[in-house]
């Protein structure tokens, strides 16, 4: 008696279906992306070099507690005064002779931060601090960088500095890039971003 052949199970159309489940999966699939705060973290220095000593009046100190109180020079300020008190710092211009300043329209108190090139924001922050408050408080300081170099930046060259960051990444940008790039480089000396954040206390 003749044995009979087994039927064959024709696999394409699995390969199909399996390809099709695949490309589902990847269309309704939500990728979480990374969110933070952009910091370029300074180079690694020789621990035999001593670290600059910053005048008092140069450091402005702004501390966050458990509570989400905002004391700013041991003094509480509600979060919407902080970035005109950081700007009144910054702006100062209190120095003379060769600190003095020459772009600063500040009231010159001889109290406050000498230039923009001496004057340091610190930051402190309680363990304890709320993330909501901690980001709100980075983005007020930043937000006042940002406020005095588009200030500059219109009266030198007749744009916002934030602008001129947009141009400079624009790939189609028709003007001249190097000599953008130059005037961006003279408007961040001018207005160094020198934010300092210590250890948090809890």
């Amino acid at each position: 008696m003749a044995r009979r052949s087994s039927p064959e199970v024709n696999a394409g159309s699995m390969a199909d279906i399996a390809f099709l489940l695949l490309i589902f999966f990847l269309v309704t699939t939500t990728i979480e992306t990374d969110s933070g705060i952009s910091r370029k973290l300074p180079p690694m220095q020789d621990e035999e070099v001593e670290p600059p000593i910053i005048k008092e009046k140069n450091i402005f100190q702004v501390i966050v507690n458990r509570n989400n109180d905002l004391l700013v020079e041991d003094e509480l300020m509600e979060l919407k005064d902080l970035k005109e008190a950081a700007v009144a710092f910054l702006d100062n211009g209190g120095g003379v002779g060769q600190e003095a300043c020459t772009y600063c329209q500040g009231a010159k108190d001889p109290a406050s931060s000498d230039n923009p090139q001496k004057a340091v924001i610190m930051l402190v922050n309680d363990r304890q601090t709320e993330y909501g408050t901690y980001i709100a408080v980075q983005n007020e300081l930043v937000a006042a960088y940002n406020e005095l170099r588009d200030r500059t930046a219109k009266r030198l060259y007749g744009k916002p500095f934030t602008k001129m960051e947009a141009d400079y990444d624009d790939v189609n940008y028709k003007g001249n890039k190097d000599k953008l790039k130059e005037q961006i480089e003279e408007i961040r000396d001018m207005w160094p971003q020198k934010l300092s954040e210590a250890d948090p206390k809890g």
